[in-house]
């Protein structure tokens, strides 16, 4: 189950990086030939590797963040016209999938929750 979450939060985290920087730099940027805008996936990069390697710190603190994407990509959906607007859906889908994931993985992966070996006197 750890597995196939710790998967969930990679794609999703993936394809959030990469639709943000694509949204921002070609698909529709704020600015003709892009914006700084793209540098919203910065803090997405930051916490890649962790997620990755199924740090659950990460995972917990990857929660917080992908609230953030939900907020603005829910903004952006109900603001904008246009391609952006079927953007921020897209993001708003991905985020929500992230944080689903990554609070699912950290509440499994707690260390109160791991079965412990079982004893040699059993």
């Amino acid at each position: 189950m750890l597995k196939r979450l710790q998967l969930t939060a990679s794609i999703s985290l993936i394809a959030l990086i990469f639709l943000c920087l694509l949204w921002e730099i070609w698909l529709a940027p704020l600015k003709p030939g892009g914006s700084w805008m793209m540098a919203k996936t910065f803090p997405l990069l930051a916490v890649l590797f962790g997620i990755l390697k199924g740090r659950r710190y990460t995972y917990q603190v990857s929660s917080l963040l992908a609230l953030l994407y939900v907020m603005e990509g829910s903004v952006r959906a109900t603001s904008d016209t246009g391609p952006s607007q079927g953007l921020a859906l897209i993001e708003c889908l991905l985020a929500i999938v992230f944080f689903v994931s990554v609070v699912i993985y950290a509440r499994l992966s707690a260390p109160s929750r791991q079965r412990p070996p079982p004893s040699p006197e059993q």
